[in-house]
C-alpha cells in the first residue's frame, strides 16, 4: 500500500510514469495500474517477526527518555543486553532521534500551498452528547500555515475512521483544495512510526502526503497547537450546546465570521485574505471520494443487534446468521448484507450504552 500511495502523490506532483518506476523500483506496469486503481490494494496482514531487541526496547527508551544522548554501550550496560553489540547500536540508532532535543533557532518558512496541520483539541467543559451529558468529544483542528485559514469540526471518537472522516470532511466542505501534505503528531489513530493503512490509503487517493512531527518538537506544529489555545480561550468558554450538530454549527459560524477575518497578529492580514493564494497554490479535490470511517463484517447473532461505540443497533431479522457489513461514518450507522442490501440504516447515536431500533415496514423491531 506504500508503495501505491507513494506512486499516486509522486504523480500528482507531476512526475513522469518512467520516472516513477525508477524512484520506487517497480515496473512501469505497476505504476499504471496503480494509477489506475482508485482504491489501495489490500494484503494479508503478516504477523511481525519478533528480535531479540523487542523485549529490551521499552527499557531502552525510557533510559533515553532521560539521558538522550547516552552511548549505546552505557545503554546496553543499563538494560542489560547480551547480545550483538552492532545490532543493539542499530536498533538505538533508529529510535535515538525520537528522544534529541531540537535546535530551538530554527525558523519554519511556510510556503503557499504546502502545508495544512492537524491536531485534536478537548474542550475543557465538553461538548453536549445526543443524551444531553457534557461529553469529551475531540475536535479536529486543521490550519493552513501559510494563511492560517482555519477549519474543524466535532468527532465522536479518535479513532482511524473519524479522524480520516473528519479529515475528508473538512478539505472538500470548507477547504475545498488539496495541500502538499497534511502534518499531524503521532496521534494513534494515524500512526505511530507509520502511518496505519487507511491513512495511507487516504493519502494515495488525494495525492498528498501525511507527515508527523517528531516527538519533542513542539513549534514543527505549533500554528495549529496555538489555535487550539484559541479556541480553548476565545470560543469554548461560556457557549451552550444542545447536541453536538448545534456545537458544528455554532463553531462554522464564529470561524467564518471571527476566526478568519481577524487580523491575526504575526501576519498583520486577514486569513480570508491571504487564502486565495493560498488556495491557488493547491491541487483540486480527486472526482472519487476517499475510504472514510469504519467498515467491518460480522455474522448478524440471533438478537439481531450489532454493536459501535458500545451502542446497540438493531438489524432487519432476516439477516440473522448472515454476514453482514457495517459502515459506520460520523453521522449514520449503515448495514449491508452479502449482497450490498441495507439491511438497516440509522442516525449514528453520539452517547453510550444506547440501543437503537430499527423500524422498517410498520415493524418496530426491539
Amino acid at each position: 500500500m506504500d508503495d501505491w500511495a507513494q506512486i499516486r502523490i509522486l504523480r500528482n506532483e507531476g512526475m513522469s510514469i518512467r520516472k516513477i518506476a525508477s524512484t520506487v523500483g517497480c515496473a512501469k506496469k505497476t505504476v499504471e495500474r496503480a494509477l489506475a486503481s482508485n482504491t489501495p490494494p489490500s494484503y494479508k496482514q503478516r504477523v511481525p517477526r519478533k528480535t531479540a531487541f523487542d523485549e529490551f526496547e521499552l527499557d531502552v527508551r525510557a533510559v533515553l527518555d532521560d539521558v538522550p544522548d547516552l552511548p549505546a554501550t552505557v545503554l546496553a550496560q543499563r538494560v542489560g543486553w547480551t547480545g550483538s553489540m552492532s545490532w543493539f547500536r542499530e536498533n538505538v540508532r533508529r529510535i535515538r532521534p525520537e528522544y534529541m532535543p531540537k535546535d530551538p533557532v530554527d525558523v519554519l518558512d511556510h510556503k503557499a500551498g504546502q502545508q495544512i496541520q492537524c491536531d485534536l483539541m478537548f474542550p475543557d467543559d465538553g461538548i453536549t452528547n445526543d443524551m444531553g451529558v457534557p461529553a469529551k468529544f475531540p475536535v479536529l483542528v486543521m490550519v493552513s500555515s501559510y494563511s492560517r485559514f482555519m477549519a474543524a469540526c466535532v468527532l465522536p471518537t479518535k479513532t482511524t475512521g473519524d479522524l480520516v472522516s473528519g479529515m475528508w470532511m473538512l478539505l472538500h466542505d470548507r477547504f475545498q483544495v488539496v495541500p502538499q501534505h497534511l502534518l499531524w503528531d503521532h496521534e494513534s489513530g494515524i500512526g505511530n512510526k507509520r502511518l496505519v493503512d487507511q491513512v495511507v490509503g487516504f493519502s494515495g487517493t488525494l495525492g498528498l502526503r501525511v507527515r508527523q512531527a517528531p516527538p519533542r518538537d513542539p513549534e514543527t506544529k505549533g500554528i495549529v497547537e496555538r489555535h487550539n489555545e484559541y479556541l480553548q480561550t476565545s470560543f469554548f468558554p461560556g457557549r451552550r450546546f444542545t447536541d453536538p450538530i448545534d456545537a458544528q454549527a455554532q463553531l462554522d459560524s464564529w470561524i467564518d465570521s471571527i476566526a478568519n477575518k481577524r487580523i491575526h497578529a504575526t501576519l498583520k492580514q486577514r486569513p480570508v485574505d491571504r487564502w486565495a493564494a493560498d488556495k491557488e497554490a493547491m491541487s483540486a479535490l480527486p472526482p472519487y471520494a476517499p475510504q472514510t470511517g469504519l467498515r467491518r463484517q460480522v455474522r448478524l447473532p440471533r438478537n439481531y443487534y450489532v454493536s459501535v461505540d458500545s451502542n446497540r443497533y438493531s438489524v432487519s431479522p432476516a439477516a440473522i446468521g448472515k454476514i453482514v457489513t457495517i459502515f459506520v461514518e460520523l453521522h449514520r450507522v449503515v448495514i449491508t448484507d452479502s449482497a450490498g442490501v441495507i439491511v438497516a440504516d440509522h442516525r449514528r447515536v453520539w452517547g453510550k450504552n444506547e440501543r437503537v431500533k430499527l423500524f422498517v415496514c410498520g415493524v418496530d423491531f426491539l
